[in-house]
């Protein structure tokens, strides 16, 4: 019957097991609005870092630079 050559050990399974735990999302308070969201991410109403953002016009703009060229 045929036998592994090294056998990992409870204790070195687990050693190297010891960072793949799950964390939890990283959350911020809105500034202006008080809205929690998450990091780097813009607010469910439109907000980042207290300002606003309009996602519209920053698309129209991406599509005239784009039609320019």
């Amino acid at each position: 019957m045929a036998v592994q050559r090294k056998h990992t050990t409870r204790s070195k399974r687990g050693m190297r097991r010891a960072h793949n735990a799950l964390t939890g999302k990283e959350l911020a308070t809105d500034s202006f609005t008080g809205e929690t969201h998450l990091r780097h991410h813009m607010t469910a109403e439109g907000y980042y870092r207290g300002k606003p953002i309009n996602v519209k016009e920053v698309a129209e703009e991406q599509e005239e630079s784009t039609t320019e060229e």
